[in-house]
């Protein structure tokens, strides 16, 4: 895999634009999760600590991690696949069902709202073929030590 950036291409092959991409999905998605997030966080009831409390310091973790995104858009990845995936699974799941019986209440809107654009947006920006390289036809890591 290539390293560094020369002509335009950036490390694992990746175009220079694309990684400007990928830093600002990761850019966007650490802001997004700071300005609904955060608050929910810092303001939160001191006796509040319910399964709405363990979603928004997951939430909260995955805003801090996605700046890691933005210095290093290659190696976050992992990030940007969990975040297509947990919301590709709940608009499944959940949103949907609901949708299609005409049952999605107002939250579920907002709630489908933000899940869709991540949906959409992801897809686009992830660079597919270093997703492939990297996740599906790379050796895994060795569980044991080499013997001798």
């Amino acid at each position: 895999m290539q390293t560094g950036t020369q002509g335009g291409v950036a490390a694992a092959g990746v175009s220079t634009f694309r990684l400007y991409l990928l830093s600002g999905m990761y850019l966007l998605i650490a802001v997004g999760l700071a300005v609904t997030v955060w608050p929910l966080i810092l303001f939160a009831p001191a006796q509040a600590a319910d399964s709405r409390t363990v979603v928004r310091a997951m939430l909260g973790a995955l805003s801090l991690v996605s700046l890691l995104g933005v210095r290093y858009p290659i190696q976050m990845i992992p990030i940007l696949m969990f975040e297509l995936l947990w919301k590709t699974l709940w608009v499944a799941v959940f949103a949907l069902p609901l949708l299609v019986r005409h049952q999605l209440d107002e939250a579920g809107w907002e709630n489908l709202t933000a899940c869709l654009m991540g949906v959409v947006l992801v897809p686009l920006v992830l660079p597919w073929g270093c997703v492939v390289e990297r996740y599906l036809k790379a050796p895994g890591d060795r569980w044991r030590a080499r013997e001798g």
